[in-house]
């Protein structure tokens, strides 16, 4: 099952949505009101809507009678707050849309968040989505990547820490058993042709994936 929560990022700076129809959508807040524009139902709605219009709020209300209205004063985001709701539907991959646009601290939070559930749910694949790249975090182990037409760049960067013991083979630019100090940009823009292997023995990846 693929669980799809979209945030009340720029509209434009959605991945097209309508590839994920027989998805589970959960609507983030503004995402709620974003989805219904696109004639997407949401299961869910989740947030304290203060980002909304009383017009919007209406029409969410209106679709969701019984909506339990987050307070604006609490420790989680609503984004954290939709990955929890998300987690009951155990889906195999979550998809996460509509924050990678307009405030950056909002962005930061959402791959923090994003980051702690990929590795409290290892068997989850968690994915950031905008209409030009696709984000994830990788634990320690080897993997194989296909080529992918919609992602021509393919860049690693060390989460919070170096990454250690990294081998990258079938890409354009390889390495055997590399370093990667926090901080480090020396692995942006690979590219991938055809299938190929990412292995690295500590610290955690970030790959994105980018269209040009």
């Amino acid at each position: 099952m693929i669980v799809v929560l979209t945030a009340g990022g720029p509209v434009d700076e959605l991945p097209d949505l309508s590839l994920y129809k027989d998805a589970v959508h959960i609507g983030v807040d503004a995402g709620v009101v974003t989805l219904l524009g696109q004639c997407i139902e949401p299961l869910e709605a989740i947030g304290d809507f203060d980002s909304v219009s009383d017009d919007e709020y209406e029409q969410i209300r209106a679709g969701f009678p019984s909506l339990e209205r987050s307070p604006a004063d609490k420790d989680e985001s609503d984004t954290e707050l939709a990955l929890e709701k998300a987690m009951h539907y155990r889906p195999e991959t979550v998809i996460i849309t509509g924050v990678t646009g307009g405030r950056l601290d909002h962005y930061m939070a959402a791959l923090h968040i994003v980051f702690a559930y990929q590795r409290r749910y290892p068997d989850v694949e968690f994915l950031v989505l905008n209409k030009q790249n696709r984000i994830r975090f990788m634990e320690p182990g080897e993997f194989q990547m296909e080529p992918d037409p919609a992602y021509d760049f393919v860049s690693f960067y060390p989460f919070a820490e170096q990454v250690s013991g990294l081998t990258i083979e079938g890409f354009k630019y390889t390495v055997q058993d590399e370093e990667i100090p926090f901080g480090s940009t020396r692995f942006i823009s690979n590219e991938l042709s055809e299938c190929g292997t990412v292995k690295f023995t500590g610290g955690h990846l970030i790959i994105i994936e980018s269209s040009d």
